[in-house]
């Protein structure tokens, strides 16, 4: 550091949150699925008149069935994702190794889009040009938005997705495992459970924490509110 630099100008190492589709957006999808899948199940089989014991094996089966449809729908949507991605690399390299000219005429273009004059932008790009790799990683960044060194795991999709979707949808049964034999218990359980699923998720964005739960707690409610609605209908209609 130079003399007369200030102490805070020095680089330092920082981290960021995961925003390339992995275990986050997994996670969250299948928390607050799973507890208004579950809490607008429990309220239309309730509200249809069902048996405590019906509707436990009903959330029981709604778990089990939708979180491994949880996790195969994010495992292959992952999988397919990094395909594509890896496809269209592969054609990148292609397109490099058959046009490099127009390529490096590309990237000059690209590099003049970001605010580089055109004398610097062409000796950079000569410069990044002279490693194939590195030519290739810059030219998918930019056309594509994605970054083929930081592709989402489909593994870590599923898992996340699986056992995020099995707790929400847990916490709605949870009054009737206990021995309740009511209905209210178990929607009040789903609300608190969607207030506070949606203020953790608030961490990881810029919204406050009572804005995110409050909205989760909406989706939830008017959720349960039709089912509860067509759960009676028929519950009228069979009885």
């Amino acid at each position: 550091m130079s003399a007369g630099a200030p102490a805070d100008s020095e680089a330092h190492e920082h981290t960021h949150a995961d925003v390339s589709g992995g275990w986050l957006r997994a996670a969250v999808f299948g928390a607050m699925d799973g507890l208004v899948t579950n809490t607008a199940l429990v309220a239309g089989v309730g509200g249809g008149g069902a048996a405590p014991r019906a509707i436990v094996l009903a959330g029981v089966a709604s778990l089990v069935a939708g979180a491994i449809s949880m996790a195969l729908g994010e495992f292959t949507s992952v999988k397919t994702q990094n395909e594509q991605l890896e496809l269209e690399v592969q054609k990148e390299r292609r397109e490099l190794a058959r046009n490099p000219e127009g390529e490096l005429a590309e990237l000059i273009g690209l590099l003049r889009d970001r605010g580089v004059d055109d004398r610097l932008a062409r000796t950079v790009a000569v410069q990044l040009s002279r490693d194939p790799e590195t030519a290739l990683r810059l030219h998918v960044v930019a056309e594509l938005g994605l970054n083929p060194d930081d592709r989402p795991s489909p593994m870590v999709a599923a898992v996340s997705s699986f056992v995020t979707f099995g707790l929400g949808a847990l916490i709605p049964l949870l009054p009737f495992l206990a021995g309740v034999s009511v209905l209210w218990p178990a929607l009040v359980a789903g609300g608190i459970g969607l207030l506070a699923a949606g203020a953790i998720s608030s961490r990881f964005t810029p919204r406050p924490w009572w804005y995110a739960g409050s909205r989760q707690l909406l989706f939830g409610a008017a959720a349960a509110g039709l089912t509860y609605l067509v759960g009676s209908a028929i519950g009228v209609t069979v009885g």
